[in-house]
Formats: C-alpha cells, sequence, structure tokens
C-alpha cells in the first residue's frame, strides 16, 4: 500500500511539471526602445500554438478601433475585417510554436499602430541579477534575413494591466 501512495504521489508531482506553463505565458507590459510602458498584453498558448492579445493600451480607451491596419492578413487568426476590430482583445500576436522551454518562434505580430506585420520570436529571460534585473520577454520582430529588432517586455499582472490609462 505504501508503495502505491509514493507512486501515485510521484505521478502526480511529474504531471504537474508536465503540465506546467511555459515561462512566457502569462501577463506582460510592452516597453518601447525609449523604456515607455506601450500596452499590456496576454501571453497564451492554446493546441501547442502561441498567441498573444492586447489588454489595454497606453493613452488610449478600450474600445479603439484597429483602423490603421490592413483589413486581412495571411493566417490571420480571428475571421472578419481585421481593420474593423478592436485593439484590445484581438490576438496580434499568433502561430508561435514551441523550440524549447521559454523559446518560441515561426508566427507573426502585427504592430496596431500601423499595420506593419512581422515574423516574431519570443524568448523568456529569467531575472539573472545582471543584465536581467527581472523576469523579460524579448519580443523579436522580423522582416526577414535576420532584420529585425528586440523590445524587452516585462512581467506584469492582471491589476497592473487594468490600471493603464
Amino acid at each position: 500500500m505504501k508503495r502505491f501512495i509514493f507512486a501515485a504521489l510521484l505521478l502526480s508531482v511529474c504531471a504537474g511539471f508536465a503540465f506546467a506553463a511555459d515561462p512566457v505565458e502569462g501577463y506582460w507590459v510592452s516597453i518601447d526602445e525609449e523604456g515607455k510602458l506601450t500596452a499590456g498584453w496576454r501571453i497564451y498558448e492554446q493546441s501547442g500554438v502561441l498567441y498573444g492579445k492586447i489588454l489595454a493600451v497606453a493613452g488610449k480607451p478600450r474600445d479603439t478601433i484597429a483602423s490603421d491596419v490592413k483589413e486581412s492578413y495571411k493566417d490571420f487568426p480571428v475571421q472578419g475585417a481585421v481593420n474593423k476590430m478592436t485593439v484590445v482583445g484581438t490576438p496580434w500576436i499568433w502561430g508561435l510554436t514551441k523550440k524549447n522551454e521559454g523559446q518560441w518562434a515561426g508566427g507573426n505580430i502585427i504592430d496596431p499602430a500601423d499595420g506593419k506585420m512581422y515574423k516574431c520570436k519570443i524568448t523568456f529571460r529569467a531575472a539573472d541579477g545582471k543584465k536581467y534585473k527581472e523576469d523579460t520577454l524579448e519580443m523579436r520582430g522580423e522582416i526577414g534575413m535576420g532584420i529585425g529588432r528586440s523590445q524587452f517586455w516585462k512581467k506584469s499582472t492582471p491589476e497592473e494591466i487594468d490600471k493603464i490609462q
């Protein structure tokens, strides 16, 4: 009986690790190149694919329409006219697949401010007390052949994102 209990306990612990969320998942605030907070995001995995939705945009009402984007994009995960969707609640990041723990690539990101679409890579950078003072998400947008730029997003909470005005 003791062996059975031990085996069951060990199995439940291992199963917990197997289903633990990837460190990129959760709530993040995007920070631009000048260090300014631009938006609050929720990054989530669904059926092995990574997505990201904006939950709040600094300086914009939550019902702002993404009128500066195109009407459609190849493989966009939501049906309908993209330029009629709200900035908040639309998955502007989609199609990334897991390469390693904390590393996703092969998807896309759209900047709803100008409608430009980029190839997207996301890498979790754990706080190390040196280069990364806190858990950081490296969000890299590329136009091809490794040409692009990275932003470094900060871990957040739903409550903090709720306060973004």
